[in-house]
């Protein structure tokens, strides 16, 4: 074991957690809470380094953000386009949801961020943009970007099949415009729940937002309103699936009403044969007498790829996971990423354009883990500690903090075995 690794062993897992709030929602719910121009509470926010990106983002329109206690006050008496670059270090949802923010605005604004973000696409939001008149640059289509606007015309069309993100960017920018606007998506939308959750919240906050088919029409302007983030659902996939494949786990806060996609967790757990109990806001997963293999669609669930890929490693049979090409512009190339992880952790995967294919094998036998800094890729090895024969190591780099504070001691106290933390 290297000085700097964290290492997992598995065990016999019973015991209850509490999932962080939505990352998603937060994100949302700062950036609009900022553009109501008010005074607004945000009550159960997710606090990570990801989000704190974004709260700087919007101080740099001139929004006041305090975090007191358990909520974010935000205090905006008037936006105004940034004062400085904006540096989303590895946010990329802050990256692309703010990128078409200060694309209202009549002068110049760069967006920058860490060598991770560099990578990631935005081609077809700056192409959305440009044709409504916004002068745009980026490196080859990827950060840092600078864009210039204001907005014209009364319509934006952006290629949904890439990301959703580029999708929200363009809608939670509309109000901003100053008169009614229509997105229309062509291509596939992907992850469409997340997009949902952008509608919900633009709502909440004032907008007006009709859905035609592939086009929003908005109108209105945001106005301050009080927002409460409910539990993340990708983030409580990891404690549910351990308890699938170690005992017995209870994720606490869940709504199962909200509008969350990566809801499907649950009936997917059910489909491979684990017992789920829901108890007001608690869910139960508990381990079968064994995993039966799937054919999933991740197209809408993106974010639980990797871990789903860990279930399914040791189920009887054969699993595919499918439909998300958009995988390979994550934080990292999630597909190849868990491709290598789980091959170098035993398992029969073999990538796919859109997903993989996975020959369930009775045990992984353990290794040594390079999850590239990627949250949901150390946080997927750790789930796979719990049917590997051998330990799981990994640089302990504190990368769940952008999605899950706290996971590692959370996971100790139902059970898993680790050194190094």
């Amino acid at each position: 074991m290297n000085m700097a690794d964290i290492t997992f062993s598995g065990g016999t897992l019973d015991g209850k957690v509490s999932p962080p709030p939505s990352k998603s929602h937060t994100h949302r719910a700062i950036i609009l809470s900022a553009l109501s121009e008010g005074k607004c509470r945000i009550d159960s926010p997710l606090i990570s380094f990801d989000t704190r990106a974004t709260m700087d983002a919007v101080r740099s329109m001139g929004a006041e953000v305090s975090v007191v206690g358990d909520h974010i006050e935000v205090d905006c008496g008037g936006i105004h386009a940034p004062d400085r670059e904006i540096d989303v270090l590895n946010s990329g949802t802050t990256m692309r949801l703010m990128t078409g923010i200060v694309s209202t605005f009549p002068s110049k604004t760069s967006l920058t961020g860490d060598d991770s973000i560099k990578k990631r696409p935005m081609g077809p939001l700056l192409d959305a943009l440009s044709a409504c008149g916004v002068r745009c640059s980026s490196n080859g289509g990827k950060p840092p970007v600078t864009v210039e606007g204001p907005i014209s015309g009364d319509e934006m069309v952006i290629d949904g099949s890439v990301s959703s993100q580029f999708i929200s960017s363009l809608l939670m920018s509309a109000p901003l415009v100053g008169r009614p606007m229509t997105v229309k998506v062509t291509g596939r939308e992907v992850s469409k729940p997340y997009i949902d959750i952008t509608v919900s919240i633009m709502r909440r906050f004032g907008a007006n937002v009709e859905e035609e088919g592939t086009a929003y029409r908005i109108s209105g302007n945001y106005s301050p309103a009080d927002y409460r983030v409910p539990a993340d659902f990708s983030s409580s996939a990891f404690p549910l699936v351990a308890g699938a494949l170690g005992g017995r786990v209870t994720a606490r806060g869940m709504d199962l009403s909200d509008a969350q996609g990566d809801s499907r967790i649950i009936d997917i757990l059910r489909e491979v044969g684990c017992q789920i109990d829901v108890d007001g806001d608690e869910i139960t997963c508990t381990r079968p007498a064994e995993i039966k293999a799937a054919e999933i669609d991740v197209g809408d669930i993106p974010d639980l790829f990797p871990i789903l890929a860990v279930l399914l490693s040791t189920a009887k049979g054969r699993s595919r996971l499918y439909g998300a090409p958009h995988l390979r512009f994550k934080e990292s190339d999630r597909i190849a990423l868990t491709e290598k992880m789980l091959r170098t952790l035993g398992a029969d995967i073999t990538a796919t354009d859109d997903g993989c294919i996975i020959n369930g094998v009775p045990k992984l036998h353990g290794g040594r883990i390079e999850h590239n800094g990627d949250h949901r890729m150390f946080m997927a090895a750790v789930v796979a500690s719990l049917v590997s024969d051998g330990p799981v190591s990994m640089e302990n780099d504190a990368c769940w903090n952008v999605s899950y504070p706290g996971f590692p001691e959370q996971m100790r106290s139902v059970g898993m075995r680790m050194e190094g933390l």
